[in-house]
């Protein structure tokens, strides 16, 4: 009998409630319907009849034309931030020019096209006065805010990475991990120079956050460059996104004087020995022991070493060669767009116009400089002390631009000797790059805990 008045309670406590609340739903639909007559009194409180003469003037002060030539106080951003009159007005035709630039870049020299090009058509929106298109119900803010704000974009980005990866040459010869390793000398060279200029010159003043995310420039890795700034320095993103990426497609003109510079006309005709052939299960098992490692000692490099580590070992399985496929091609195709765009919204007038772009801009490119002759003269001390010959030109690549800076280390290396091919040999640091760099990112992570 209890149980039967305690079911009667509840139910009529559920239809209760119910019935609240449809009638609050009702109130809230009537309020947003009213009569033709209603619509029209309140249109006549808001409009006012106008001429065609006053109608053009009307129009033209709704256009970007007027925004740019006439610049007002108070005016804010996307975020809600004061812009300066510059930054209405001669930052935005800048910036416009800016862009054009990027797309000469991306089209005609073929420099980084998949990302450069549409983080460059993100910036060209994300200038367009009025449009708001960078606020948190335009497009770029929400793509913004859907994959750049929580990182999560360059963790999808590293999963395709992983599955096109192939750690063969590494496993064939280990000790090129060394080469990997010495390149992110660049990294942390760079955040101490960073720091140290904003210290002691007070040509730039970086925190030493803005200092850590600078510095991942110097490995040559886009993503984890989107992914560390996101975290540490978001109002940062653009230029160093932009720069990463510059450098990253640079690397055929950056590398090879600084690899000549280093090494000798014999170091570069050096011949390695073709390597031992990679089991299947090594390959299966390798990115599980990544995995671990990185839990046991580094569990804030798990984000993207995670990601990159399942890419890889999903395709190494040969059982999902579907989900493998999609993450090859159309997940890294989709994501790479909405990468473009949400990086492209930060290269607002006044977030890039700014001396702090400069400074990134030279010591981005130092870093990358720094991480390659790091690199070649790990591999040149590797070649005195090692049994088996070492180019020294393979150093080069383990910097984390895959496979670009491998192929550059081979054409080197083909030059000095014709026939001397370097490829699979330069393959081996160029993964451990990637690693290193991911491996990097933790560190600098960890730090700020």
């Amino acid at each position: 009998m209890k149980i039967k008045h305690l079911l009667l309670s509840v139910l009529f406590a559920f239809a209760f409630l119910t019935n609240t609340a449809t009638a609050g739903e009702h109130e809230a639909t009537a309020s947003q319907f009213m009569t033709q007559e209603q619509l029209k009194a309140q249109e006549a409180e808001t409009y006012h009849p106008k001429s065609v003469p006053e109608l053009i003037v009307s129009f033209f002060h709704t256009t970007g034309l007027d925004a740019i030539m006439n610049p007002k106080e108070g005016v804010k951003n996307g975020q809600g931030i004061e812009m300066s009159t510059f930054a209405q007005s001669w930052g935005r035709v800048i910036m416009f020019l800016i862009v054009f630039v990027l797309f000469y870049l991306a089209i005609a020299k073929g420099f980084e096209p998949l990302l450069l090009l549409p983080i460059a058509f993100g910036g060209l929106l994300a200038n367009i006065p009025i449009a708001n298109m960078t606020g948190p119900h335009g497009m770029l803010g929400i793509i913004y805010n859907m994959g750049i704000a929580n990182e999560f974009f360059p963790l999808l980005i590293f999963m395709g990475v992983g599955a096109m990866t192939d750690f063969g040459p590494l496993l064939a010869n280990p000790k090129t991990a060394l080469l990997g390793g010495a390149a992110q000398f660049g990294i942390f060279g760079s955040l101490v120079g960073a720091a140290a200029l904003s210290q002691y010159t007070g040509m730039v003043d970086f925190t030493l956050k803005q200092s850590a995310a600078i510095s991942i420039i110097g490995g040559a890795d886009g993503p984890t460059s989107i992914f560390i700034a996101s975290a540490l320095a978001p109002e940062l993103l653009g230029a160093i996104a932009v720069a990463a990426y510059s450098y990253m497609a640079l690397v055929p003109v950056i590398q090879p004087p600084i690899m000549k510079a280093l090494t000798s006309e014999e170091e570069r005709k050096i011949v390695m020995k073709t390597t031992r052939k990679v089991n299947r299960l090594e390959k299966l098992i390798f990115p599980l022991v990544v995995i671990m490692l990185i839990a046991l000692i580094l569990p804030d490099a798990a984000p993207l070493m995670g990601a990159f580590a399942f890419g890889n070992f999903a395709k190494e399985s040969g059982v999902v060669d579907r989900l493998s496929n999609e993450m090859q091609n159309s997940l890294i195709n989709v994501v790479t767009i909405f990468l473009g765009f949400g990086v492209g919204m930060t290269l607002q007038a006044d977030k890039f116009l700014v001396a702090e772009t400069l400074g990134i801009m030279v010591i981005g490119l130092l870093a990358f400089a720094a991480g390659t002759a790091a690199g070649v003269l790990m591999a040149r001390a590797m070649n005195k002390f090692s049994k088996e010959p070492i180019n020294p030109l393979i150093g080069a690549a383990g910097v984390s631009a895959v496979p670009m800076a491998a192929r550059v280390a081979s054409k080197v290396g083909s030059e000095a000797k014709p026939g001397n091919i370097l490829l699979m040999h330069a393959m081996g640091p160029n993964v451990a790059g990637v690693i290193g760099s991911a491996v990097a990112a933790g560190v600098l992570l960890s730090i700020f805990k």
